[in-house]
């Protein structure tokens, strides 16, 4: 990883020189030779980074080429700062100062060439070093490294190679998997010429081709078969040889025939062997979109009866451009089938033991393997010479080492997370950053992506060198995309998704994380702690700690150490476990922070059990990017903070009463993203004209804020505003900010007054946001505006507490690509509306709709042909509600509807037995809730169906959620009993 480390410092310290190159006067000869020193260096990176593991004065090299790196960024980024700030200060004051101190600060810039300097003379002797140790120059990224790690790469490509010969005996969890495949495979209709398999290592991808291959009517339908391991290093000609070979079964003289061709002639013999006969062909363990590319050319893109079956780890490979693909994505075994596999795995067909008895501890260590088979067979290998129940529970109590490290099994598998790390090494250097920042979050948690590329932006990790050519893409795209590239190479698993399809959050298989981690404290990337002890007593990586994740439960008494001097080089520093600590000494608990002087991230979010103080010291921190203490208790934000001037990250959005808000925010002029607090205030108006860089506004308000300065924001894309004052001059206002506004992409608009006036100009203020794809309004509007339905790009939309009249309907209804649409509370007049219709030919792009609290609300009609596309319907708290509409059986599309703490009535009508059943008897997915209250106390049944009965047990204060999943003949039922709070 020191390549990816010194490529990021390399580019960073190429930006610095470019943009603040007045402030290195005096040293920037030196900067010069140093940017010279690491580019050479680079060339050597790649195979060094490859042999660490090999030789241990290689890895101790390489560590102390990272710290030179980082060290070198830090120095030359602080004197640039310290010599700005000292240019902005004016006065006859200061000029005096100046000159008294004009001696210092040539021996201060001497003293800063002298560290550079140092520094360049370690790099290069570093170099000088790696040379000795027989490390190659690598600078393109298909040649071949040194000796040993081309031979490292060989042993691990032949320990990984897939043979057609080899049939796996005990495949469980497959069998629909296979049956699916093979019918692909097999069909003549519409038929697929490339059929892929993708998903993360060691999933059972060829073991699943395998199953395929062997199977009785691939082997009776195809003439010719072939199964090659194509693996990341791939030599074409080779693996074209390999195909025809078996194809053809070549005699001896045919082989040499065959190796005596040219390039183009063994491309077109394999061409016309495929055309003219029936084949399959396996193609195992496929890394890169560019092998591909190169392999295609022998194969035919014409109609032909063959066909090429892939696995592949990477979803660009999986998904080839070609409308004769068929992806098929590879999914965790479930719980039985997990523990069926172990079974078969670590106990012996005639070994006479009650499995009764090892069932329960066998399931509570399979939770470590997640459904991966290779990790539940290593777990197996470990458990199959185990006979006793105690030899189990010994196994038990170190389950976790057994499984990630593969111990027993080093050889066969070498250890689930050193198979994962292949998908690692395989990456870019600046995604291999990129994924070990994953390491910072807790197990099985689901990490936000707009603040994860935020964190990514801010450590320097995202560069516009990985723009696409001609785009306009923010860091932030850019960023984006790097994640996406994480998901198709299965690193990294998509939770939840977005209106429009964009990934929303993320999160990482627990034994991928655990090979995160490792390397992580391999390459001193991250350090986690569970309590606050000093960083350097737990240190046990090679070279300088730069980030900690730090976690924080009951037992802890501090937010870190008081001291330590390892803090100077940390540069990241996020908390976790905030909202559930009580610190046992609240005074001066941030404190202990502000010795971090070099921190570039700083998230304290969720410490809300105590309030505390912002010290005045955080505006010494003038290296951070990123600074969140959303949701906890700030009683004062300090004026120093106008001295972060390189802050792109401003997150305050505290729910304090109110908050103080000193006006320094025009001092960052390199924001990007900025959340005030919900309730502030200002002396004067905060002035916000001078953040040009500006892509995220949270809480810009009418009384404390200038909404003219909103026309200056021309890289604003997201802004939410309240309303809490009447505004003078509007049209003045929307006249100077017009199309700052129209370029505007999501809004949330508040207004905190019943007062029509102020309704008026929400609207007219709303009006001007034509571009906008997602709106949220809360409080009075009564009426929309009525071009809204031109609005082309409207695709998400919520309204709260607004009062709209009935006739609205009529204006949401033709919103042609409007998808999701909420109804809150009081959404509509709650004296007049009483019937809400939904037209035919109304909502034509409708998704998903959500009604909840909608009181005043007492039927809904649905004609037939309105909201065609619905897929997914809530309906919850709507108390005035008795009923289904009869309209629900034509929404032909619905997949999944919920029914949630309605009236007793409704509930009992919709169940099974219910006359309102048939109603909704075509949904496939059907949640209901209903509260204790509605349902009684005492243990009864509910939900009863012909499939089965279900008897529930109620206790106060408890609720109950009964959904019924069906898939075509089979009825699948389930009740959850969840705590109320």
């Amino acid at each position: 990883m020191a390549e990816a480390v010194v490529s990021v410092v390399l580019e960073s310290v190429r930006d610095f020189t470019i943009q603040e190159a007045k402030f290195l006067s005096g040293v920037s000869r030196q900067v010069e030779a140093a940017q010279t020193e690491l580019e050479f260096m680079q060339g050597f990176l790649k195979d060094a980074d490859a042999r660490q593991g090999q030789d241990t004065r290689v890895q101790i090299c390489v560590a102390r080429i990272r710290d030179a790196a980082y060290d070198l960024e830090d120095i030359i980024e602080t004197y640039g700062l310290k010599v700005d700030s000292k240019k902005k200060k004016r006065g006859l004051k200061n000029v005096l100062k100046r000159f008294a101190c004009i001696f210092k600060e040539w021996v201060d810039v001497h003293r800063i060439g002298n560290e550079i300097e140092n520094i360049t003379t370690k790099i290069s002797a570093l170099r000088s070093s790696l040379q000795s140790y027989n490390i190659k120059e690598i600078r393109d990224r298909d040649s071949g490294g040194g000796e040993s790690s081309m031979q490292l790469h060989e042993r691990q490509g032949l320990l990984r190679r897939s043979y057609s010969h080899v049939v796996e005996r005990d495949v469980v969890g497959l069998e629909n998997n296979v049956e699916g495949l093979v019918m692909h495979v097999l069909k003549d209709e519409n038929r697929h010429q490339v059929v892929s398999i993708w998903g993360m290592g060691g999933l059972g991808k060829t073991t699943l081709a395998g199953q395929v291959y062997h199977h009785k009517k691939v082997r009776q339908h195809f003439h010719s078969f072939a199964w090659v391991c194509v693996s990341q290093r791939c030599q074409v000609r080779n693996v074209w040889e390999g195909i025809l070979f078996k194809l053809i079964s070549a005699t001896k003289e045919q082989k040499q025939e065959i190796k005596e061709m040219t390039y183009d002639e063994i491309a077109k013999k394999l061409f016309l062997v495929m055309k003219e006969m029936r084949c399959l062909v396996i193609l195992d363990d496929i890394w890169h979109i560019e092998t591909w590319n190169l392999l295609k050319v022998a194969f035919p893109n014409v109609e032909t009866e063959s066909t090429i079956l892939l696995t592949t780890r990477n979803q660009a490979v999986a998904s080839l451009p070609n409308r004769n693909v068929f992806l098929h994505k590879l999914q965790p075994l479930n719980e039985n089938e997990s523990w069926e596999l172990l079974v078969k795995k670590a106990i012996p067909a005639r070994a006479e033991i009650d499995l009764g008895m090892y069932r329960d501890l066998g399931r509570k260590m399979l939770q470590y393997c997640k459904g991966l088979p290779l990790a539940i067979t290593v777990l197996a290998g470990v458990l199959v010479r185990k006979n006793s129940i105690r030899e189990w529970e010994r196994v038990y109590e170190n389950v976790h080492e057994y499984i990630s490290r593969g111990i027993g099994h080093e050889e066969e598998y070498g250890g689930v997370s050193q198979v994962l790390a292949l998908s690692y090494d395989d990456l870019p250097y600046y995604l291999k950053l990129c994924f070990l920042y994953l390491g910072h979050y807790p197990e099985d948690s689901e990490f936000l992506v707009s603040k994860l590329t935020k964190l990514w932006v801010a450590e320097g990790l995202i560069s516009l060198r990985q723009q696409r050519h001609g785009s306009r893409e923010t860091m932030e795209d850019i960023a984006r995309d790097c994640l996406s590239e994480l998901v198709e190479r299965c690193l990294v698993q998509v939770g939840t998704s977005g209106s429009t399809g964009t990934i929303k959050g993320c999160r990482i298989h627990d034994l991928v994380r655990d090979m995160c981690l490792l390397k992580a404290k391999e390459e001193s990337f991250l350090q986690m702690q569970e309590n606050t002890s000093s960083v350097a007593a737990e240190a046990e990586q090679l070279g300088k700690i730069r980030r900690l994740a730090i976690y924080l439960d009951e037992k802890a008494d501090r937010l870190v150490s008081s001291r330590d001097e390892t803090n100077g080089h940390v540069r990241s520093l996020l908390f976790f476990g905030l909202r559930e600590w009580r610190p046992k000494n609240e005074k001066g608990l941030l404190s202990p922070l502000m010795d971090f002087t070099m921190l570039r991230v700083l998230k304290v979010e969720g410490l809300n059990e105590v309030k505390v103080e912002l010290p005045s010291e955080i505006g010494n921190m003038v290296h951070l990017r990123f600074l969140s203490v959303k949701d906890s208790r700030i009683k004062t934000l300090p004026p120093s903070l106008g001295n972060l001037v390189c802050l792109q990250t401003l997150d305050c959005c505290v729910r304090n009463d109110y908050v103080v808000v000193p006006n320094v925010i025009k001092k960052m002029k390199q924001l990007r993203h900025l959340y005030l607090p919900w309730n502030y205030r200002v002396k004067g108006k905060l002035e916000l004209s001078t953040l040009g860089h500006l892509q995220t506004l949270g809480g810009l308000s009418s009384k404390y804020c200038d909404l003219k300065d909103v026309g200056r924001l021309t890289n604003l894309r997201k802004l939410k505003i309240t309303l809490s004052s009447s505004l003078q001059n509007l049209e003045e206002i929307l006249k100077s900010t017009g199309s700052t506004l129209n370029r505007i992409r999501s809004l949330i608009f508040w207004n905190n007054s019943e007062t029509n006036g102020r309704a008026e100009q929400a609207m007219q203020i709303v009006s001007s946001c034509r571009g906008i794809y997602k709106l949220r309004l809360k409080g009075p509007i009564a009426e929309l505006p009525k071009e809204l339905h031109n609005y082309p790009n409207l695709t998400k939309l919520e309204l709260n507490n607004c009062g709209l009249k009935e006739d609205q309907m009529g204006i949401l209804e033709k919103l042609p690509n409007l998808t999701i649409l909420k109804l809150f509370e009081e959404a509509f007049e709650e004296n007049t509306t009483k019937i809400l219709v939904f037209s035919k030919g109304g909502f034509p792009s409708l998704e998903f709709l959500d009604l909840w609290g909608v009181d005043g609300i007492t039927e809904l009609r649905l004609e037939e042909g309105a909201m065609p596309r619905l897929c997914r319907l809530n309906i919850k708290c709507c108390l005035g509600l008795t009923t289904l509409p009869d309209g629900l059986r034509y929404l032909t599309n619905l997949r999944e509807l919920t029914i949630a703490r309605m009236s007793r009535e409704l509930h009992g009508r919709i169940q099974e037995d219910g006359e309102d059943f048939y109603k909704i008897q075509h949904v496939p997915s059907l949640v209901m809730m209903a509260s204790l209250l509605q349902v009684g106390t005492d243990s009864e049944k509910v939900c009863r169906s012909s499939a089965a009965e279900r008897a529930c047990a109620w206790r106060c204060g408890q609720e109950m959620l009964c959904e019924i999943k069906r898939s075509k003949d089979v009825v699948q039922q389930y009740i959850y009993i969840t705590q109320l709070k």
